[in-house]
């Protein structure tokens, strides 16, 4: 292969919340092209990538990774050093309703780009620089007891469709480096919160309904707890992994930021107290509403990332309540980008049929 510093990335899914940022962040911090590959379901919006069409180190490329064809001739095409891996159905309430859809996106397309990315590989000379990044999640560890975080060797135990697809994705990414060689690496990582998310997720619909005073649903009694990440220090995780992860790897992402969720819930109506005062009724803590528990919902995450920090020298920059008040502030500011998707308008632009965002909690 030619100078890395030449060759272009491919990301597939990165049209969604964390290929979005990471896309951005490629462009903004690297020098090298980047491919985005996206098939846009539901939660991939072209909108938040729109400034950044001009730049001539951007290209996106609409198509589904589960197309064997569509992406052989692209990887032909581009001849990427590394394929970083986003695309997937992410959401565990949809993944209940709609196990085939997870099935078919996480697993066999998966399996699909897997095998692509082998006849690609053997192409160049099987070289040496080449990296396959599968972006897992720590929800394929299923749920821990009241001590003890999950550790690169932990055994999966997942507990939804979508955590039991992303275990068995993991599963064939792992079964490719070691059976055909296949540089792959491994990350997992904590629950990511920041701008650009889609607002069935929990910190953008919590935010966007305390702005209007509308209910804030928290399941059961709140007391599920997650270890959370703004995206910004997953991807550049993701891109340290890149650059110094070893083939056969696999790395925890974390930024030890443990919380409830009714705390994550307090927390975002602080900021959204501060920055928007209520005009009557007091703080929108008021607005809190337990409502009826997700099934099989997990009691507790956490993730020693102790690995990634030592060997690579990756560390965190955010903290939990900077990036909450970051994230709030976004979308305060970004009332358009909320508004196109809400209403559909982000479908329309695209050209697809609205499937719209599913009633979530």
């Amino acid at each position: 292969m030619a100078d890395p510093g030449a060759l272009p990335i491919l990301v597939t899914g990165g049209a969604g919340f964390i290929g979005s940022n990471f896309v951005r962040q490629w462009l903004a911090e690297e020098s090298s092209p980047i491919v985005n590959l996206d098939k846009l379901s539901y939660a991939g919006n072209l909108d938040s990538l729109a400034d950044l069409a001009a730049d001539r180190r951007y290209r996106f490329v609409h198509g589904d990774i589960c197309d064997r064809r569509l992406v052989s001739g692209l990887l032909a095409e581009v001849r990427p050093r590394a394929i970083v891996h986003f695309a997937a159905e992410s959401h565990v309430d949809r993944s209940i309703d709609e196990a085939a859809a997870v099935l078919e996106t996480n697993v066999v397309g998966t399996f699909r780009l897997l095998d692509a990315a082998l006849g690609y590989w053997e192409s160049t000379g099987r070289a040496a620089l080449f990296r396959f990044l599968q972006i897992s999640t720590d929800e394929v560890f299923g749920s821990l007891g009241p001590e003890g975080r999950f550790a690169e060797t932990s055994p999966y135990a997942p507990n939804s469709p979508y955590s039991a697809s992303k275990a068995a994705a993991d599963h064939f990414a792992r079964a490719y480096h070691r059976t055909y060689g296949l540089p792959v690496i491994v990350t997992r990582c904590t629950n990511n919160y920041g701008p650009r998310q889609f607002p069935e997720k929990l910190v953008p619909l919590t935010i966007l309904n305390a702005l209007e005073g509308r209910p804030l649903p928290v399941y059961g009694d709140g007391r599920n707890i997650r270890d959370w990440i703004h995206v910004e220090d997953h991807c550049r995780a993701i891109r340290c992994v890149l650059e110094r992860g070893g083939p056969g790897e696999t790395y925890n992402i974390g930024a030890d930021c443990p919380r409830t969720n009714l705390q994550v819930v307090e927390t975002i109506c602080g900021q959204v107290d501060q920055l928007r005062p209520q005009s009557a009724g007091g703080s929108c803590r008021r607005l809190i509403e337990f409502v009826q528990d997700r099934p099989g919902h997990d009691q507790r995450y956490a993730i020693d990332a102790a690995k990634i920090r030592r060997e690579l020298g990756w560390t965190p920059r955010e903290g939990f309540e900077t990036g909450i008040e970051r994230t709030v502030k976004w979308y305060m500011e970004h009332a358009e980008w909320v508004d196109g998707v809400r209403s559909g308008r982000y479908r329309q632009r695209q050209g697809l049929r609205d499937q719209g965002p599913s009633p979530s909690r």
